[in-house]
């Protein structure tokens, strides 16, 4: 039993350290602010846009505040102009685009 819950919390551990390095090897973040983001529809249509672009790693959309936080993969940047091309397509309006510090709570 001992063996069990050794195996156990040594996986757990490798999946702690594989998490941690991913974030750690992530680049750079941006939050756009998008006009019209209102329901899940309007999210997978955006998420869908804006994970065609190059270099972009993850996406987190936030429908209440009707933003999207596009982290792009290490040594990656996200140009405005494609962001806003990319939203457009997606049939809403780019409203701001900043890029955010790493760890910095949505919003900052």
């Amino acid at each position: 039993m001992k063996f069990i819950n050794y195996i156990q919390a040594l996986g757990m551990a490798v999946s702690l350290l594989m998490a941690t390095a991913a974030a750690l090897a992530a680049g750079p973040s941006y939050r756009l602010a998008v006009d019209g983001l209102a329901c899940p529809f309007c999210a997978y249509g955006i998420e869908k846009k804006l994970s065609a672009l190059a270099g972009v790693e993850r996406l987190e959309t936030n429908i209440e505040d009707g933003s999207v936080i596009v982290t792009m993969q290490d040594g990656a940047i996200l140009d405005e102009a494609a962001a806003q091309q990319a939203v457009k397509a997606a049939g809403f309006s780019l409203r701001t685009f900043e890029q955010v510090a790493p760890g910095a709570p949505e919003g900052q």
